[in-house]
């Protein structure tokens, strides 16, 4: 389907057995729920749906199960995150004959490339799919920056058309909006500037924590896009102390945890991460349930048109 690229797209997380299999009914269930909770698209397979811990033919698995459940009612982006560009490649080639709509495209994990490294990597995948790209761009996280030479260079690729960003310096959006107009669609990706990145320009918002409380997520955005920043504001003051567990190291344990405490999910990770344990895990536990006894009414859209 073609992808909208607006709205609220989770980076889903990817449901464990004990025995730490992937629970494909249950990572069904999660996206279906997400689904009927008024999300815009679904991005399978990102760093919340533990990509680098999952096998080729588990990620080709998982996100096959994912399309199947979704079943067109909404675009699904993968996030294609791989050591070099082989890999990179096949895994592309895989989403696509799956039936992905998208590719959420990283740079090449481990080395750090050099910025005529990058590009080639970017042009390497684009160029091996018919798939629309987001690049995501995390340098905190993965140590490589996705500057303004980077898609200066990248402008004549068509099928990269769009750049999630997860920064923490806001002025990104303005600075690309201002040297590349409308070439490339901006997504918010850190949730806790995500508002920002609205009102900076974003189209929408690759969320975490959208995960474990959906309808305030969607809420916020769909406040923001029909003018009612009172309502987006509030929402997202509420919300706040708990996106900021997107920013941390262990944002993967945090995310599960919270679906876990709103009976989303399993907080079951894979190796190399960990459950959360003690005062850590006591700390987002309460923030969760501090968060559920005071979430904010939502009036649904149908009730609004009303």
């Amino acid at each position: 389907m073609a992808i909208g690229w607006k709205g609220v797209f989770p980076a889903v997380t990817t449901q464990l057995h004990e025995d730490l299999t992937i629970d494909f009914e249950n990572t069904q269930r999660v996206v279906d729920d997400l689904i009927r909770d008024g999300v815009t698209g679904i991005i399978a397979l990102g760093t919340v749906g533990e990509n680098n811990s999952l096998t080729y033919e588990e990620k080709v698995a998982t996100l096959t199960a994912i399309v199947d459940v979704v079943a067109g009612r909404v675009p699904v982006v993968t996030g294609c995150s791989e050591y070099d560009l082989r890999r990179a490649v096949r895994y592309a080639q895989a989403a696509e004959s799956v039936g992905a709509d998208g590719l959420m495209l990283l740079p090449p994990m481990v080395y750090v490339p050099k910025r005529n490294e990058l590009v080639a990597h970017f042009k390497g995948v684009a160029d091996a799919t018919a798939l629309p790209i987001m690049l995501y761009n995390n340098p905190p996280a993965y140590r490589t920056t996705i500057d303004a030479e980077v898609l200066e260079a990248l402008v004549g690729v068509e099928n990269i058309v769009a750049v999630k960003e997860s920064a923490p310096d806001t002025r990104r959006f303005s600075d690309f909006r201002n040297r590349f107009g409308d070439r490339y669609i901006l997504f918010a990706g850190l949730d806790d500037v995500a508002l920002e990145g609205l009102y900076l320009g974003a189209q929408g918002w690759v969320s975490g924590l959208t995960n474990a409380f959906p309808r305030e997520s969607v809420e916020l955005v769909a406040a923001f896009q029909r003018g009612d920043h009172a309502t987006a504001l509030a929402i997202y003051r509420w919300f706040m102390p708990l996106l900021h567990l997107d920013a941390e190291h262990d944002l993967v344990q945090a995310i599960k945890l919270s679906e876990q405490v709103m009976g989303r999910g399993s907080e079951r990770v894979l190796p190399p991460r960990l459950v959360l344990e003690g005062a850590r895990r006591a700390e987002i536990i309460a923030m969760v349930e501090q968060a559920a006894a005071t979430r904010p009414q939502i009036t649904s859209a149908a009730a609004r048109a009303a």
